[in-house]
């Protein structure tokens, strides 16, 4: 194969940051987890930006680094856009900073659709929105008052932890809404499963749209073969998290991602995390309606009995 000048640069770079030697199935080998003993605590998101850039050097015609704002830890949220169709989705890792293993198949998905973009889409893809968590590999967010749980920390239906008391979730909250995300989908470990909203307090489940999201979720778990299904049904009630948030506010297509069966997966796990699920996420999107629900309205009852059935674990 031959290479111009600039494509032997954009190669050396590349290669010199993914650590080439030790891929597997074409992606990059995870760093070692946050918090362990060859992780040095604060440095781990500094590899996350790396990334990042050296996607964006291999292939800056389908994509651009972001920053969706700073964090409570005064870093950038950084990101890529990747594409440039019309319609705009939004895939998110790390509200837990412990949940490294997310984070990884965010990167792989940023890799696979800036080597083949989606048509007709642009995708936005944050692989760490909780930067402090993930540099010390700890679930929650750190700030003056105490530690938080970003994902309990949007608006909802049946109430919140928050809502908004952390810069991230309230950095994110406002992109979604400024760039008019059609679909999204988060990621989290650790109960192998694809699940769709609502995922609050009640017992009044049913959405008008139950068909398509389980057209979704079936889609996205070809290769996987995850568990599919309500998310209060097959997980466990939570409030303020961002899936209910982004539907109930805006009609967002929005899917959760319970990757694997471990917060501390090693490498082989998360190369086999991203595998599996990397092609099934590529063809929900590919599924994901045009435009946002109309009628995404939450019309049940809230039970609180159910509010401490949250176990906050995933």
């Amino acid at each position: 194969m031959k290479y111009g000048m600039r494509g032997v640069v954009l190669f050396v770079v590349f290669n010199s940051v993914m650590g080439m030697a030790s891929q597997t199935n074409g992606f990059p080998a995870p760093p070692p987890p946050p918090g362990s003993p060859s992780a040095a605590v604060g440095t781990k998101y500094d590899e996350i930006k790396k990334y990042l850039r050296a996607i964006e050097a291999q292939f800056p015609h389908n994509a651009k680094l972001i920053s969706i704002g700073l964090s409570d830890s005064g870093e950038q949220i950084e990101g890529l856009r990747i594409g440039n169709g019309a319609i705009k989705n939004l895939v998110v890792g790390t509200h837990h900073g412990n949940e490294y293993g997310s984070t990884e198949v965010a990167k792989g998905f940023a890799r696979s659709v800036a080597e083949t973009p989606l048509a007709g889409q642009t995708l936005f893809v944050i692989p760490v929105l909780n930067i402090k968590g993930y540099n010390s590999g700890i679930r929650w967010e750190s700030i003056a008052d105490g530690s938080h749980d970003p994902n309990r920390d949007y608006p909802g239906p049946c109430g919140t932890e928050g809502p908004f008391k952390l810069k991230s979730t309230a950095a994110l909250a406002k992109f979604i809404d400024e760039q008019g995300i059609v679909g999204s989908a988060t990621l989290h470990t650790y109960s192998p499963a694809v699940l769709y909203p609502w995922g609050i307090s009640t017992h009044d489940l049913a959405t008008p749209y139950d068909p398509l999201f389980k057209q979704l979720v079936a889609d996205a778990t070809v290769e996987s073969h995850y568990a599919t299904g309500n998310s209060t049904a097959l997980l466990y009630p939570a409030d303020g998290t961002f899936e209910d948030y982004a539907f109930w506010k805006h009609g967002v297509w929005s899917i959760l991602f319970e990757l694997g069966s471990s917060h501390s997966p090693g490498n082989a796990a998360v190369q086999e995390m991203i595998k599996v699920n990397v092609p099934g996420m590529r063809r929900m999107f590919d599924q994901v309606p045009s435009e946002r629900a109309q009628n995404h309205a939450f019309t049940g009852k809230c039970d609180v009995r159910l509010m401490g059935l949250d176990r906050h674990d995933e």
